[in-house]
């Protein structure tokens, strides 16, 4: 039989005690390292912090009504608070034929009539970035709707950019003044009673926002359905490296957000549109960025793909239009609108 020794039970203790002050070293660390994510990031806690509120109340999460365009395979949604008549609509689309010229109203009168037939008091016309795929309609819903038009705040760097490459007069403003509204990261607005937040996202454009509102996040082209992957980063001031990182910061909201897109391609073996997904679909599943990709891996991947990528048959009326919050450049002279088509420079 063994029999401990007083000084061999002592060394235990003393082994025993190393031990456990080892493990609470650690995970002291691991909480002073949450903690200090936190305090990195407040914006994204409280953004958090209001779908973690809606999980827990209905009343706080929005109900939605969704329009696919099969043109531009663009998604308009209209966010309701449930518990008023008040409403936001985020990326709506002017139909343009860019053959004739001819702009048209059918999409945009898809979303008028629905908010008409249901008494909506539209507060906010979002817009998650200066599309490259769709013109905007939001001065024409503004017209009939009333709702402030928002961006976010670094719309000012394209219209700098894309003023240059359109040769744009002076009567252009690269201010940001026609939109009424410039987001920054973290700030907030309510839509009715519905708590709503903004989370600056760059990489496919250096103005991308995400809108959380409630319990649902409206990445803008910053992701595509899981099965379907990321946006594409080689646009004028667009980069792979910043889209992973905003990417990541999204998908640290929590799993249980809804998330929907702004666009829909169909990846293949799906036979179905769709652009309602979840956070945590998204870091285990997104075929592009899922949890273990790394960053390096990324952008080899993004920098690959967008290099076989033809330019939207619609970027330069679409730009043109939608630095200008969605307004046509002014009449020439006689009395006509024009679009420019700058040669080889995109």
């Amino acid at each position: 039989m063994f029999v401990y020794s007083e000084c061999s039970v002592s060394r235990l203790l003393k082994i025993h005690s190393c031990i456990f002050n080892v493990n609470m070293y650690v995970v002291a660390n691991r909480q002073e390292k949450a903690m200090s994510d936190l305090e990195v990031d407040k914006n994204l806690s409280n953004a958090s912090g209001i779908i973690r509120q809606a999980a827990e109340n209905p009343a706080k999460r929005p109900d939605m009504r969704s329009f696919f365009d099969p043109a531009t395979f663009t998604v308009s949604h209209v966010v309701r608070d449930p518990s008023s008549k008040a409403c936001a609509i985020i990326d709506s689309v002017l139909d343009f034929d860019p053959a004739s010229g001819r702009t048209m109203n059918t999409s945009s009168r898809a979303l008028i009539d629905y908010a008409k037939s249901e008494s909506l008091e539209v507060q906010w016309l979002l817009e998650t970035h200066a599309h490259a795929d769709h013109l905007s309609a939001a001065p024409l819903l503004q017209a009939e709707l009333g709702g402030q038009l928002a961006i976010g705040r670094e719309i000012i760097r394209v219209q700098e950019v894309f003023g240059k490459i359109f040769n744009a007069g002076t009567e252009f403003q690269r201010d940001g003044s026609q939109f009424d509204q410039l987001f920054q990261d973290g700030d907030r607005f309510k839509i009715g009673n519905l708590e709503a937040t903004v989370l600056h996202v760059p990489g496919h454009t250096p103005a991308c926002l995400a809108y959380v509102i409630g319990d649902a996040v409206f990445p803008g082209d910053t992701l595509f359905m899981p099965d379907y992957g990321t946006a594409r980063c080689d646009f004028p001031g667009g980069d792979a490296r910043t889209l992973y990182r905003s990417i990541r910061r999204l998908t640290q909201l929590p799993d249980e957000a809804r998330m929907f897109m702004c666009h829909d391609y169909k990846a293949p073996g799906r036979d179905d549109y769709a652009w309602e997904t979840t956070v945590g679909a998204q870091r285990n599943g997104n075929i592009h960025a899922r949890e273990g990709v790394t960053e390096d891996e990324f952008v080899k991947m993004r920098n690959e793909r967008d290099a076989t990528l033809a330019m939207p048959k619609l970027i330069l009326p679409s730009v043109q239009v939608n630095m200008r919050g969605g307004k046509l450049p002014p009449a020439e002279d006689n009395g006509v609108q024009y679009l420019k088509i700058p040669v080889n420079m995109l």
